[in-house]
């Protein structure tokens, strides 16, 4: 198979360049059991010699003469090509065939016109092996490739250049128009579909593999972004179909090295097909809004301009995708605030596109959950503020009963030291309760504001949320701590005396600082049942800011306690808990407390990042390195 001769010579007539209707396509009138005779193909194996050979007027005129007689040709010969098995198998058959179309495709005059170029093209996207099998269908793959390449270049040679002057075009012109209506045509082509499953024969879809190898190098060229979308985002109607893992991964590194603008559904396809591609967008979605969370409502924004929820909403593989890179991750970073506030925020956004499309989809949410416990999937992701508040309690008795029933099954396995099935059912209920940990924060809220009496369930909740892999006796000594430091917040519900006798916050202090040696609650926990108090409870504003400001002060923990009042705040804008005036004035106050507190030098003497720290990037912690 000759492909030595060159192939930059493409053009068309100055009156054709100002027209780019899209190019006819080439039906398929013959009957499969069309055979091409040699006498023919040497016919015009010698006229495009003669052709190629002699740059005199009278050869230009013997090629018009029988330019549309060669485009009934080769259109007889692409459908000739289309019904055999192989390349291999056209090339036994037709030896002389490469080196007919490599002459074609050399002169100008033949690939100026629609009614050749098109069928002549087509034949050589005919050829293509989807699968080569042998070192003549691997040459004739990387020779269509470097057509297509040379025709979106300015790589000229001197026959080429020398065409473009006589046309009077610039180069650059001369090359965008050629690559438009290369893009035009390749694009009628992936609009072709086949209509049934083929095995057995070659049919119009192994164009598509044929179509994404040879448009690779122009994934970078912004013409080619209507042929890019077509490809991504044609429906599968055949087993064979597919897209080119060359294309694909150089259309990703193309969009996250170089900043390759994509078009929402492009991109939300280009996952669909590329699992490499996927996966670097959500840790890039997670390095990205781990630093911000004391921002949750910049964090929500950033997740849903990143397209994510909406892709994962539209593609149930996607978002099993997504959840697994979230699950593997908080594995290895189970006590990381960011990491579990970004998988929540996330799962907030994904909810709302979901319900915009659930009206047009019948794949339902245990589909996207399939691991999660089914008693627990419905009562989670409902939200509070589709139910009266005061059902808010019972609802949070019945997910308490479900999640220790849970543990109990667990506990029984690991004392009889049978299966640990129920490990993973353990887990994913609390990576169930991380994605809707709303009902976290009403439980918290319902405890500083309700008496003492009723709410072992709802320390219950808190301490599985906080210490999950905790076992049960370790759970008994936290859940009495647990106890102990709401035993505290309540006992400040009445006016307090002033100045605040230091030694009356010490214990709550105490359990901000745990002992390495002994099992103590998660201060998050702590700070958490304190933040919410200060904010919810009947004492008096200047009694509430004091309270903070002593423990803060003493524990270093600024940051942290910024980032819970933002959290409340950004839940009562969202309506999801009780929320009003007063409410939003103390939450106010205490931030600018706390602000006011960081911009002068602590009187702390440990430094809270020897306790408890929010890491301030995602990255920091080295979580990704198993996933990349």
């Amino acid at each position: 198979m000759d492909f030595s001769q060159p192939l930059s010579k493409f053009a068309w007539t100055r009156s054709q360049m100002t027209e780019l209707e899209p190019v006819s396509q080439v039906q398929h009138t013959a009957e499969p059991n069309v055979l091409l005779n040699l006498q023919e193909m040497q016919f015009w194996l010698d006229k495009s010699v003669a052709w190629g050979q002699a740059d005199s007027p009278d050869a230009q005129k013997d090629t018009c003469l029988h330019l549309n007689t060669l485009g009934d040709f080769l259109q007889q010969l692409f459908v000739y090509i289309n019904n055999m098995s192989s390349t291999t198998e056209t090339m036994k058959k037709f030896p002389f065939l490469g080196q007919l179309l490599g002459r074609l495709c050399w002169n100008p005059h033949v690939t100026a016109r629609d009614t050749s170029r098109a069928p002549l093209l087509q034949c050589l996207l005919g050829l293509y092996s989807e699968h080569p099998s042998s070192a003549v269908e691997r040459k004739a793959n990387q020779w269509i490739q470097k057509v297509l390449c040379q025709l979106a270049t300015q790589e000229d040679d001197a026959a080429t250049q020398a065409l473009i002057n006589h046309l009077g075009v610039p180069a650059k012109e001369y090359h965008l128009k050629v690559l438009k209506k290369m893009v035009t045509r390749l694009q009628g082509n992936v609009a072709r579909r086949c209509s049934q499953s083929c095995i057995d024969k070659r049919c119009s879809c192994d164009r598509i593999l044929a179509i994404s190898e040879v448009c690779v190098p122009l994934v970078t060229c912004p013409e080619a972004s209507p042929l890019i979308g077509a490809l991504l985002q044609q429906p599968t109607t055949c087993i064979r179909e597919t897209l080119s893992e060359d294309f694909l991964g150089a259309l990703s590194l193309a969009h996250a090295s170089y900043g390759l603008p994509l078009e929402e559904q492009t991109k939300i396809s280009l996952w669909y097909h590329s699992m490499p591609s996927l996966e670097e967008a959500v840790i890039s979605l997670l390095d990205r809004v781990t630093d911000i969370v004391s921002r949750p409502q910049m964090i929500e924004q950033q997740i849903t301009k990143s397209l994510l929820p909406k892709a994962c909403a539209q593609h149930c593989s996607i978002f099993l995708v997504t959840n697994d890179i979230f699950r593997s991750v908080i594995k290895q970073a189970e006590g990381n605030y960011s990491v579990r506030c970004v998988i929540h925020s996330f799962t907030r956004c994904f909810s709302r596109e979901l319900a915009l499309l659930q009206p047009q989809i019948a794949v339902s949410v245990k589909a996207f959950f399939p691991q999660s416990p089914s008693n627990l999937l419905v009562p989670l992701l409902t939200m509070p503020s589709e139910m009266a508040e005061e059902a808010w309690s019972n609802h949070l008795k019945l997910l308490t009963g479900s999640l220790r029933r849970l543990t109990e099954e667990e506990e029984e396995e690991d004392a009889g030291n049978r299966s640990t099935r129920g490990h993973n059912s353990v887990f994913e209920a609390w990576f169930l309760l991380v994605q809707c940990v709303h009902w976290v924060h009403v439980a918290v809220q319902l405890l500083v504001t309700s008496g003492p009496e009723d709410c072992d369930h709802l320390l219950w909740l808190l301490t599985f949320y906080y210490h999950p892999t905790n076992k049960w006796h370790h759970r008994a000594l936290q859940l009495e701590e647990a106890k102990e430091a709401l035993g505290h917040l309540h006992s400040w519900s009445s006016v307090l005396p002033h100045p605040l006798p230091v030694d009356c916050l010490q214990s709550l202090i105490s359990l901000l600082s745990p002992q390495p040696q002994r099992l103590s609650l998660a201060p998050s926990f702590t700070l958490n049942l304190l933040v919410n108090f200060v904010v919810f409870c009947q004492l008096p504003l200047r009694d509430s800011t004091e309270i903070l400001q002593t423990v803060v002060d003493q524990s270093g923990l600024f940051h942290e306690a910024a980032c819970v009042l933002s959290s409340i705040q950004f839940r009562l804008n969202e309506a999801s808990c009780l929320s009003g005036d007063r409410v939003h004035l103390r939450i106010k106050e205490l931030h600018n407390t706390i602000t006011c507190m960081q911009a002068k030098p602590t009187t702390h003497t440990h430094s809270p990042h020897s306790r408890y720290k929010f890491p301030n990037s995602f990255s920091d912690k080295h979580i990704l390195t198993a996933l990349l």
